[in-house]
């Protein structure tokens, strides 16, 4: 009797592990991604907050610049209409020395700055000549010094008296006869010149340029007398 061939049964079907969403590897990875796309965000807000600063930044130093241009022009236009000139220079130093009999040669007339005499002027109005090589250090301090020549009008030495008077903390006034018809107002590296006073050049160059010398003096400091 014949042997019947045995036929071996189908294999048996494995199932492959299932990925559940929501376990805690999934759970992990969603947290991850979350912060991802928070960093990014708060990445571009930073990003755009700087970017807003600069912008501003920007505008600001431009506007101030823009602003003190402008404010320096109208100066010099109320200079030249009082028949002068407006002029800025460089620093040529804040040396001392202690003669008032020293030479020291300036760049400009009356100077606006390098090396001057140890001891400032005392703040007042003269009606004699100071040495330059000491009001250059009253300059220094923050100072306006108001010069006028021997063929200045006494109305306009009157008119200087009066501006005198009306504010005369850190300022000096006397005569410098080479000056000739010229009024002078110096400040450090700053020389105004008029040929008539005028009241409002003569404001403008106070309030724009004094208490702003290389040496910072409280306005207590620079009252007549002192």
């Amino acid at each position: 009797m014949a042997k019947k061939s045995r036929t071996p049964p189908p294999p048996r079907r494995v199932q492959a592990p299932v990925r559940r969403e929501g376990g805690s590897r999934g759970a992990a990875g969603a947290a991850a991604n979350e912060r991802r796309q928070r960093l990014i965000l708060y990445g571009s807000a930073v990003s755009g907050i700087v970017g807003l600063v600069i912008v501003l930044l920007v505008f600001l130093v431009f506007h101030k610049s823009s602003s003190s241009a402008g404010q320096s022009q109208a100066l010099t236009q109320q200079f030249v209409r009082c028949g002068g000139s407006l002029h800025t220079y460089p620093s040529e130093g804040r040396g001392h020395v202690f003669s008032l009999s020293a030479k020291v040669h300036y760049k400009t007339f009356p100077p606006t700055s390098g090396k001057h005499y140890a001891v400032p002027a005392i703040f007042d109005q003269y009606d004699q000549p100071l040495k330059e090589i000491q009001l250059v250090h009253n300059l220094e301090h923050g100072a306006i010094v108001i010069q006028y020549g021997k063929d200045v009008s006494k109305a306009d030495v009157a008119k200087i008296s009066d501006f005198y008077r009306s504010d005369p903390t850190a300022l000096v006034v006397a005569p410098l006869p080479a000056l000739g018809s010229k009024m002078a107002l110096t400040a450090w590296t700053h020389l105004g010149t008029c040929t008539r006073f005028s009241e409002s050049a003569f404001k403008g160059f106070r309030d724009a340029y004094r208490y702003h010398g290389p040496e910072h003096f409280p306005p207590a400091a620079l009252q007549p007398g002192e």
